[in-house]
């Protein structure tokens, strides 16, 4: 490759690995919007969702060493896959809010976001006991098409798709949120949790809903990951659902827009600073980025600085 075919590579790699931090993103991006909570569990239930596809995966007769899905038996067992984990997920995330976050809803301080740390940790320490220490190999079920773009850079069928699936769950969400009856429901919420329970909203319910919306699109970003780089172990959460954190928060936390963009941006400064400068430079370059984003902008590239709640 030369020096263009390298970079034009790097930037097709990192649209595709920023649009599966725009996945997890957009969850934290949801739940803060309407309650305002930094929810760290996140990074561990979309780490529960490997976990979750690779033993449905299993339950199917799908390894592996098992040969490859072809044709409409493909379709199905992505699709099987898919409603699975974000249905197991989903209700991971109102388990979470049910038992651990609803009782200290009126609870001021840090003490909400300390608890979803502390729900990281059992979920990190359930999945290793459960499947081991050792990283697991995950089916490869999406085909290895190619096709070239300028010289010897190429884009994968699995670039496409990924990049295709983020692009519609943004549309998706941003028209159930700006053009829906729970949209409207989950901005009243979020701007004044009070007066829209005394305008008859279920101010429960649109969090729980806020809350399952949220973690399924974690368990999609986890099959994403688990089908593009073939692998999955308790130890994935952390970095992966850090960087989309910093996507989060890089594009305007509570912006469904923003969590794209931020996703996008973390990308390709970890695929072309990987390349270009280094890979142990990539957390450098992507929180320096961060840091001086936050400086000039502290709302985020396309977070809206909202008046403070008394």
């Amino acid at each position: 490759m030369n020096g263009l075919d390298v970079v034009l590579q790097q930037v097709v790699n990192g649209l595709a690995l920023g649009m599966m931090y725009a996945l997890l993103a957009l969850g934290f991006t949801m739940v803060y919007g309407i309650i305002e909570l930094i929810n760290f569990s996140h990074f561990s239930v979309f780490m529960t969702g490997t976990f979750v596809g690779l033993t449905v995966l299993n339950l199917m007769g799908v390894t592996a060493v098992s040969r490859s899905l072809t044709g409409l038996v493909l379709v199905a067992t992505l699709i099987a896959l898919f409603v699975v984990t974000m249905l197991v997920t989903g209700l991971l995330g109102v388990l979470i809010e049910r038992l651990c976050l609803r009782p200290l809803r009126n609870v001021s301080g840090t003490a909400p976001m300390i608890t979803t740390i502390g729900v990281a940790f059992i979920l990190i320490n359930l999945m290793l006991l459960t499947f081991g220490p050792q990283a697991q190999r995950f089916p490869s079920l999406l085909p290895n098409w190619r096709w070239p773009l300028m010289g010897t850079a190429e884009i994968t069928f699995k670039q496409l798709v990924l990049f295709a699936v983020g692009l519609v769950l943004m549309i998706v969400l941003s028209h159930l949120v700006k053009r829906t009856t729970l949209g409207k429901a989950m901005r009243a919420t979020a701007q004044d949790a009070d007066a829209a329970r005394m305008m008859g909203i279920d101010v429960d319910r649109v969090v729980v809903l806020t809350f399952f919306l949220g973690s399924a699109l974690a368990g999609a970003g986890s099959l994403f990951f688990g089908l593009y780089y073939g692998f999955t172990g308790y130890y994935i959460g952390y970095t992966t659902g850090l960087r989309a954190f910093t996507s989060a928060v890089l594009g305007g936390i509570g912006s469904i827009p923003g969590a794209v963009l931020g996703g996008l941006c973390i990308g390709l400064t970890q695929s072309l600073g990987g390349q270009l400068i280094g890979v142990k430079w990539t957390d450098v370059m992507i929180f320096s980025i961060l840091i001086f984003v936050m400086v000039l902008r502290p709302s985020g590239l396309l977070g809206v600085r909202a008046p403070q709640k008394a």
